[in-house]
C-alpha cells in the first residue's frame, strides 16, 4: 500500500509541477507582451507559419468533416422523416464542437509539434544561452511572437472550417442526398444562432494558448541530445491533444452557463 500511495502521490506532484510551470511560462508571456517591445518581424514569420500554411489542412478537415456528418445525420434522421433538420444539426455541431476541436488537433500535429521541435533544437544546441548571453530573454524572442501569432491565426482557422464544413455539407446533402434545399436552409438560419458561433471561436482562443504554452514549454525543458528533441515533440503533441480535448468538455459546460439559449 505505501508503494502504491507512494507512486501516485508521485504523478501527481508530478503533474501539479507540470502544470504550474505551464502556467509561470503564460504569465511571464503575458508581461512580457504588456511590457516589452514586441519582435514584429517575427509575429508576421510566425503568422505565415500558422495560419497561411495551416489553410489546406484545415480546409480539408472541415470539408470531409462537414460532408460525412451530413450524410450520417441524414442517413439516421430519415428514418425519422426529418430529413430537412439536417442542415441544423449539421451547422450548431461544427460550430460548437466539431470545428474548433478538429481543428487544434491538426493545428497540434503540424504546428504544435514544429515549435517544439524548433525551439528544443535551439536548447539542446545551447542557442537559447546565446540569447541570455546576449541580454535577450528567451521567452520575449521565442515565445511572445507564437503566441501572439497563434492566438489571432486560431479562431480565423476555425471560422474557416465551420464555413467550409457547412458548405460541404450542404453540398452533400442538396447534391447527393436530394434535401429540399429550402427547407434545409431555413431549418440551418432558425437553429443556429449567435451563440452557437461566440462559443466556437471562444473556444478556439482557449485552445490556442493551451497549444502554444504546452510547445514551447516542452521545447523550452526538452533535453540534451536529438532523442531529447523528439521525446519533447512527441510529449507536445500527445499533451496538448489531451489538453484541448479535456478543457472543451469544461469549456462547454461553461460556456452553455455564459450564453444560455436564447442569447443574442
Amino acid at each position: 500500500m505505501t508503494r502504491i500511495f507512494t507512486g501516485v502521490g508521485a504523478v501527481v506532484v508530478a503533474l501539479f509541477i507540470y502544470v504550474g510551470e505551464v502556467v509561470v511560462l503564460a504569465a511571464e508571456t503575458f508581461a512580457s507582451i504588456f511590457s516589452q517591445k514586441i519582435r514584429w518581424r517575427i509575429f508576421m514569420d510566425q503568422i505565415v507559419e500558422i495560419g497561411l500554411r495551416s489553410q489546406l489542412v484545415v480546409v480539408i478537415t472541415g470539408a470531409f468533416t462537414g460532408a460525412v456528418f451530413a450524410a450520417q445525420t441524414f442517413f439516421q434522421f430519415n428514418k425519422l422523416g426529418m430529413g430537412s433538420a439536417v442542415g441544423a444539426v449539421v451547422s450548431v455541431a461544427i460550430c460548437r464542437e466539431l470545428g474548433p476541436v478538429l481543428t487544434a488537433l491538426m493545428v497540434t500535429g503540424r504546428v504544435g509539434a514544429s515549435m517544439s521541435a524548433e525551439i528544443g533544437t535551439m536548447k539542446v544546441t545551447e542557442q537559447v544561452d546565446a540569447l541570455r548571453a546576449l541580454a535577450v530573454h528567451p521567452v520575449d524572442y521565442l515565445v511572445v511572437p507564437r503566441a501572439l501569432a497563434m492566438m489571432l491565426s486560431m479562431p480565423l482557422l476555425v471560422a474557416e472550417c465551420i464555413g467550409v464544413g457547412i458548405a460541404a455539407g450542404y453540398l452533400v446533402a442538396i447534391g447527393l442526398l436530394e434535401i429540399n434545399g429550402t427547407y434545409y436552409m431555413a431549418n440551418m438560419v432558425r437553429w443556429t444562432q449567435m451563440r452557437d458561433i461566440v462559443m466556437g471561436l471562444s473556444k478556439a482562443f482557449c485552445f490556442a494558448l493551451l497549444i502554444v504554452f504546452i510547445s514551447c514549454h516542452k521545447g523550452l525543458t526538452s533535453r540534451e541530445g536529438a532523442v531529447g528533441v523528439g521525446k519533447a515533440t512527441t510529449e507536445a503533441v500527445v499533451d496538448s491533444s489531451l489538453a484541448v480535448l479535456i478543457c472543451n468538455f469544461f469549456l462547454t459546460m461553461a460556456l452553455n452557463i455564459i450564453f444560455p439559449a436564447g442569447y443574442q
